[in-house]
């Protein structure tokens, strides 16, 4: 009986040495880095409702930081291109005035995202997934260049969809508005007349204010070791 009872204890140490190197050997990881790229457009007063009106070519770098399977905090620096003209707005402006702009910006911005799934190849019993959609929103500052400069902040309100293509290689795609705080991004000369509040209606952070948006693809590179997600534990 002592024999059984020993060989039994042997034999569930063994397992559970087999079971910590299964775990440890399929480690998870904290953080990514990669590129994307795609495009952009501007919504405002010379754009109202129309996607991809005037789109133009945006690209730029990404940096998340997962902290478990489900919730990420992300970076990013973005270059683009917007452009408008109030003859394709279908408005009416004052006089019949009309005028058009394009602008190059750049956007430094902070996200938080949340995966609907589990998100690893890895790890299925915690019921994982290689592809989960995700929401996100947080904070960015957005730079426009051209004679009538622009600095403000922004609000990136968006949902996308990430897919492992294998162990620490992600692809995803991502749609986002991102909310300005004044109406003079379409502004980028000085001229009698232009977009910043061309009704003479003051606006305020609700209202009267530009938009842009960004339809991103993007490619990132998984470092830093992390085991057992499931606690948590660096």
């Amino acid at each position: 009986m002592n024999k059984k009872i020993y060989l039994t204890t042997i034999l569930s140490i063994l397992y559970s040495l087999f079971l910590s190197n299964q775990i440890m050997a399929q480690d998870d990881y904290k953080y990514e880095i990669g590129g994307m790229a795609g495009t952009s457009f501007y919504m405002g007063d010379a754009n109202k409702s129309k996607l991809y009106q005037h789109p133009g070519l945006s690209a730029g770098i990404v940096f998340r930081y997962n902290k478990d399977l489900r919730w990420s905090i992300k970076s990013n620096l973005v270059i683009g291109k917007v452009s408008g003209d109030t003859r394709d707005s279908g408005n009416k402006f004052p006089l019949g005035q009309q005028t058009s702009f394009s602008r190059m910006f750049y956007e430094l911005g902070s996200q938080i995202e949340f995966n609907f799934f589990n998100y690893s190849d890895k790890f299925a019993y915690l019921g994982t997934k290689r592809i989960s959609p995700y929401v996100f929103t947080g904070l960015g500052i957005t730079f426009g260049s051209g004679d009538k400069k622009y600095l403000d902040a922004n609000i990136p309100i968006g949902i996308g969809v990430k897919y492992k293509i294998r162990d620490r290689l992600n692809l995803g795609f991502e749609f986002s508005f991102r909310k300005l705080f004044s109406d003079s991004f379409d502004v980028t000369e000085r001229t009698d007349f232009d977009l910043e509040e061309p009704y003479k209606i003051k606006g305020n952070i609700l209202k009267n204010n530009d938009w842009y948006s960004l339809t991103m693809i993007s490619v990132t590179w998984n470092f830093g070791a992390r085991v057992c997600p499931c606690l948590n534990i660096d």
